[in-house]
């Protein structure tokens, strides 16, 4: 016999009896929230894809619940003992409500969710609301796709489109060679792989796992863009090599070992055709690249600037005319171990086909690459100049399409050896940095 089921109102029903929690964990289970002794803890437990609960410990949770929320389907798939009030989970905040008060009167509780809950689950929102919670998981979607698929998930990282900003997820998939995707409707295996297009990416497509529907795709962006899923689905986003081989620190949106703002002699140029470290430093401090950003390095030369922000997890687009420089930006890319999309042009005209970028540095090309960049609304632009008369007409550009605009010269002045063990400075060419910005 199933439970009574409710879905708003305050809590009512019975109480659970037996014994109260203790807030001691059993095997392979976690309390969190600060629960001491005989405190009453909510046991937030995954549901497999197939609707099959993982946990043998979930038995002996619902026999004694006087409350278990969760989805329909949920529900539906577990033993809900009779007395027990269940609350269909639609909107967070009346579920919310009636736990708090499970928790405040002792009445054992149980929410039901998909896969693992502590990740990109219902176990955020618990702890969030104060309530102390046990965690028994199932395998996480993410775990499940990866394992059809064959491959290890050590070192990817792992971001959602459900519910929120699409292009966060999108631009991961641009900048690291290893991503898994919990995708939404309208944000799903079609909408990006029609992002990924230009980027070198295998994707695997997996849809009802778990169940005797389950299909797992390989597939490329523009199959992906053209083909029709199921909701929901994951994605997996994988660059060139063996399953995408992730970075080898497992931390695939650290900082960079090495640092940023590294010397010139870290980079093959041509005739010191490089930014500058001391430049550099600045210019990546501006541009803020971070895990979910995309950046635009027009005039990229070497790549230095566009190079650096990749290592700081940002997904980069490297515009270049000439071709000697577009075969220095690739090894300098192979040689720091990151993915930077290198598209061979001239600016303006090759920026029409561009995904639109978060911050853009412009290294090269006059105003009129700079309005052509300014143009596509960036939220910053940095351009960095070393002819005084060319400062002038760039903050003109940037304050005519809405920028506030901040400059600064940078003279920089480097230690040298002298004959007989003394030293000098050595001075470098004054650089004019401007910075526009919308505020």
């Amino acid at each position: 016999m199933r439970g009574r089921q409710r879905a708003v109102g305050p809590v009512t029903g019975t109480p659970g009896v037996g014994r109260r929690d203790t807030g001691v964990a059993g095997p392979g289970t976690s309390v969190v929230g600060g629960a001491g002794v005989g405190a009453t803890v909510v046991t937030v437990a995954g549901v497999d894809a197939a609707g099959n609960p993982a946990h043998p410990a979930l038995a002996a949770e619902l026999a004694r619940a006087g409350l278990v929320v969760g989805a329909a389907r949920h529900l539906a798939a577990v033993p809900v003992p009779a007395g027990a009030e269940t609350v269909v989970l639609g909107p967070l905040p009346p579920a919310l409500e009636r736990l708090t008060t499970a928790v405040a009167t002792g009445t054992p509780a149980v929410v039901l969710a998909s896969g693992d809950p502590g990740c990109f689950g219902i176990v955020r929102r618990l702890r969030a609301a104060g309530l102390p919670v046990r965690v028994l998981p199932a395998v996480s979607s993410v775990a499940a796709a990866f394992a059809r698929a064959g491959l290890s998930w050590d070192g990817a990282a792992v971001v959602s489109a459900h519910g929120r900003d699409a292009r966060a997820a999108l631009n991961a998939c641009r900048a690291l060679p290893r991503v898994a995707v919990l995708t939404a409707p309208g944000a799903g295996a079609a909408e990006l792989g029609a992002g990924l297009v230009g980027w070198s990416r295998r994707l695997v497509v997996a849809e009802h796992l778990g169940t005797d529907a389950e299909r797992i795709t390989w597939t490329t962006p523009a199959e992906a863009a053209a083909g029709s899923w199921t909701d929901p689905h994951v994605l997996l986003s994988l660059g060139p090599g063996p399953g995408g081989v992730a970075r080898v620190d497992n931390q695939p949106a650290a900082a960079p070992a090495a640092g940023w703002a590294l010397p010139e002699g870290a980079y093959r140029h041509r005739a010191s055709m490089i930014t500058k470290a001391e430049v550099r430093a600045l210019v990546v401090a501006g541009l803020r690249p971070r895990l979910g950003r995309l950046v635009w390095d027009v005039g990229a030369g070497s790549g230095s600037v566009g190079i650096e922000c990749a290592l700081l997890g940002a997904a980069v687009v490297a515009v270049e005319r000439d071709p000697a420089a577009v075969d220095l930006v690739h090894d300098n890319a192979a040689r720091h171990g990151v993915d930077v999309r290198v598209v061979h042009g001239a600016a303006p005209d090759v920026l029409a086909g561009l995904p639109d970028a978060d911050a853009a540095f412009v290294g090269g090309g006059g105003t009129g690459v700079l309005a052509a960049v300014t143009a596509r609304r960036p939220a910053r632009v940095l351009v960095a100049l070393a002819a005084l008369d060319r400062v002038a007409p760039a903050r003109d550009v940037l304050r005519a399409a809405g920028y506030t605009v901040n400059g600064v010269q940078l003279s920089a002045a480097r230690l040298a050896d002298l004959p007989g063990g003394s030293i000098r400075l050595a001075a470098t060419n004054p650089v004019v940095v401007l910075t526009g910005e919308f505020l």
